[in-house]
């Protein structure tokens, strides 16, 4: 999950498609989606659907922190690593 927020993280304002992230994280789609989701619901993400760039090509979700998910990622850069989320927030 730290590896996806940290992704998400380098350009915080950056709409990112999902296979995107999953390229650079490394994780599998069955992984990667349900943290997306999870994150979303928990207001750490936003998601929209893209139109694309090329024509004939179909909309895809694109995500990007929101301003409590940018909180979420600074508190768990300064928090100890002890294993527990900073804020009480469970993602995993």
């Amino acid at each position: 999950m730290l590896s996806l927020l940290d992704a998400l993280a380098a350009a915080p304002q950056q709409w990112r498609h999902g296979y995107e992230l999953m390229k650079e994280t490394g994780l599998k789609s069955g992984t990667l989606y349900p943290l997306l989701m999870r994150m979303t619901d928990q207001g750490l993400v936003e998601a929209e659907w893209r139109e694309p760039a090329q024509p004939g090509r179909p909309p895809r979700h694109a995500y990007r922190l929101t301003a409590a998910g940018i909180g979420f990622v600074r508190n768990a850069q300064a928090a100890p690593q002890n294993g527990s989320a900073p804020l009480g927030v469970s993602v995993a």
